[in-house]
């Protein structure tokens, strides 16, 4: 690395922390402000510089856009970085950062050796407006306002690196050789060796590309299917990303929570041609999307395929491995360590085979059972199970080995007192997992019940705190619920999201920081709640939900955000509120507007608009005439985006609303630097920003 812009005196020595910056996609932001990029690349270099020299960096050198900057300290380094970042946050150059803190080699041309290529390649894991920093920054600066992302391989670098973010904004995966969102078991993988070694092999072979793992419910494919996942982590330039399919609702479902899984955008978009590993699991409910897995291979030569299932996909390429029941001496070593997880004293006695049998050796069945042991002997454990598995041992195949599994559950749950049988059947109606206070709040759980199902392993509490069932006891205890019952749960849930999304600024209207992760967590709730509230006539409130989460819809999911939409509003019909249809109208000119049908976007505009005027809402005039703009300008009528624009900022002046003014001139810049633009190279612009409160772009 070349030293272009300091005298050699002011390099600092010993323990130096090197800050790496490079703006993210600056062959795309030339293209979109041709005439405006030497400005910008200005404005973003003085607002680093000053940045850096309030807090002591010294420039050690700068080649285009990217910035080589080195500090004495590991605390002025973030908060240099953390500057800059806040400096640029609203506008379109979007920078990565990297820090990493060392003891470099200083020579006469400036600094060598590994430092600070392991500062660079930090940097270059990135994404536009994340601060990342390596374990060595992270203890000297002294800071607690950031993330773990855990371990991961850079390139051209020996050793994996830990690497931290500064702040909790979500951003994509990184973008390194050993990139994984892999779940960690909380208990150690037991037995399967054989398993291990031939799915491995096979997933390993050049004409292997989707591997299947096929079994009966609870004979271990998913757990199988991850430590394979983790074992072959390395031969994957880009690394592994899981997608657990298990909270989809349906096979249109499946590519959209593929493409969150991957990261950004669609599927086929986010894997690229990245050389990746993509484990889905899960897939039997949806088995009418394999087409769309098809076509993801042919679209991404360089991606392989693992999914669990208990029915093949029946794909040309396929590859199978049906996932075995237990061997017999895995089952007792399986049995045990989960019975001395709970009673360290048990004694198997002489039965544990037998047990182990009449359970057909199925790693859950053996778990349930196993979860008794603090009360039950072997020899009661299989008294308590009667005749009931010996009458499914007609039948061998995969429906035999569920109705084993289904018995096994019923098994466990009728030896539940009245009171956790009944909070079983309740949580059965969250998707995706749940939070302690939303089980108290709405399945009426107790601290005392849920710790006794979670103790008999018929709920499980993951690391991140939320809690969670496997599918087939959810599906079981859902069997439990009566419809008037569960009706009654779900317009609990219903209330408990109203509440819950008030608070977390994900509203058009709301002017704090947005708590999108949130969101990202609850979906399959959101999904259970607007479906109920769509079917059962509970429309309005339906709609109040989906606008209190409206900015995650428009980000994340336009096309599922708009369909809830317009479900709602038709069954909530003549009777909707006037102030809920207008924004209703607004969030639906959004949907359009992100999913590029400008045509359709600007009369919703302006139905909306005409309500907000009849209800004297001034507030809303100036934004909303600003997006008309923006909307009659991507459909080539300059002059009249123009008027509307100049309008729109006319407007906010003169009510002296100074959000909706910077709103407004924002908009009213992006009209007049269009002036002159064909229209084709208008189409390909950023869109302008859809909320006054958030300053990203929309699209």
């Amino acid at each position: 690395m070349m030293a272009q812009s300091h005298k050699m005196a002011e390099l600092p020595r010993g323990t130096v922390t090197f800050l790496f910056t490079d703006v993210e996609s600056s062959t795309r932001l030339l293209r979109e402000h041709r005439d405006a990029y030497p400005h910008l690349l200005a404005e973003h270099r003085a607002a680093l510089r000053d940045a850096i020299g309030r807090h002591g960096g010294v420039e050690v050198d700068t080649q285009g856009d990217a910035f080589f900057v080195a500090f004495a300290r590991a605390s002025d380094a973030v908060a240099a970085a953390e500057d800059a970042q806040r400096a640029l946050k609203d506008g379109p150059v979007r920078v990565r950062m990297g820090l990493h803190t060392g003891e470099p080699v200083a020579t006469s041309e400036g600094y060598v050796g590994m430092e600070v290529h392991r500062a660079a390649r930090i940097a270059a894991a990135g994404h536009g407006g994340q601060v990342l920093m390596s374990q060595s920054t992270r203890d000297l600066a002294g800071r607690d306002d950031v993330r773990d992302l855990g371990e991961h391989r850079l390139k051209d670098l020996p050793a994996s690196e830990r690497i931290y973010q500064l702040g909790n904004r979500q951003f994509p995966p990184l973008r390194t050789l050993y990139a994984t969102n892999l779940p960690v078991p909380v208990t150690p993988f037991m037995g399967r060796k054989r398993e291990l070694a031939e799915a491995k092999a096979l997933l390993s072979r050049d004409d292997v590309r989707l591997l299947t793992l096929t079994g009966a419910g609870g004979s271990g494919k998913t757990r199988l299917a991850l430590e394979v996942a983790a074992a072959l982590a390395e031969d994957y330039e880009h690394g592994v990303r899981w997608a657990p399919l298990s909270a989809v609702s349906g096979p249109e479902d499946v590519m959209p929570a593929v493409g969150r899984a991957l990261g950004d955008g669609s599927a086929a978009e986010a894997a690229g041609s990245r050389r990746l590993l993509l484990v889905l699991d899960n897939f039997e409910h949806v088995i009418a999307a394999a087409p769309e897995v098809a076509a993801l291979l042919v679209a991404c030569p360089r991606v392989d395929l693992l999914v669990t299932s208990r029915e093949r996909l029946s794909l040309q390429g396929e590859h199978l491995y049906p996932v075995p029941v237990l061997a017999r001496n895995e089952s007792r070593e399986l049995f045990l360590a989960r019975a001395h997880a709970v009673a360290p004293t048990f004694e198997p006695g002489q039965h544990l085979d037998e047990l182990c049998g009449r359970l057909d050796d199925l790693p859950l069945a053996i778990e349930l059972a196993a979860a008794r042991a603090q009360l039950l002997t072997v020899t009661q454990l299989l008294e308590r199970l009667g005749t009931r598995l010996d009458l499914l041992r007609a039948g061998r195949d995969a429906e035999a080995r569920h109705q084993t599994l289904r018995t096994t559950i019923a098994w466990s749950y009728e030896l539940l007192s009245p009171e956790e049988r009944h909070l079983l059947a309740a949580l059965s109606v969250f998707k995706g997992g749940w939070t302690l206070e939303a089980s108290e709040q709405v399945a009426g759980a107790t601290l005392e019940l849920l710790q006794s199902l979670v103790d008999k392993s018929l709920v499980r509490r993951l690391e991140s705190g939320r809690f969670t069932m496997l599918d087939t006891i959810s599906e079981f205890a859902a069997e439990q619920l009566e419809a008037r019952e569960r009706d009654r749960i779900v317009q609990r849930l219903l209330k408990h999201q109203l509440k819950l999304f008030a608070e977390v600024n994900l509203s058009e209207e709301a002017t704090g920081p947005p708590h999108m992760e949130l969101a990202h967590a609850e979906r399959p709730n959101l999904d259970v709640a607007l479906a109920w509230a769509q079917e059962s006539g509970h429309g309005q409130n339906g709609l109040r939900l989906l606008l209190l989460t409206e900015m995650y819809w428009i980000t994340n999911d336009p096309v599922a955000g708009l369909e809830r939409l317009d479900a709602l509003l038709a069954n909530a019909g003549e009777t909707v509120e006037l102030d809920l249809k207008a924004r209703a109208l607004r969030f639906r000119a959004a949907s359009f507007d992100l999913t590029g049908r400008d045509e359709l976007s600007e009369p919703e505009y302006r139905r909306s608009l005409d309500i907000f005027r009849a209800a004297g809402e001034e507030d809303q005039i100036a934004p909303i005439t600003s997006r008309i703009a923006n909307s009659v300008l991507r459909q080539g009528d300059v002059d009249r985006a123009i008027v509307l624009a100049t309008e729109s900022l006319g407007r906010a002046r003169e009510r002296n609303e100074t959000r909706d003014e910077g709103f407004a001139s924002s908009s009213w810049r992006w009209q007049l630097s269009s002036k002159g633009t064909p229209r084709g190279e208008r189409s390909s612009r950023t869109r302008a920003p859809l909320s006054r409160d958030r300053q990203g772009s929309s699209g």
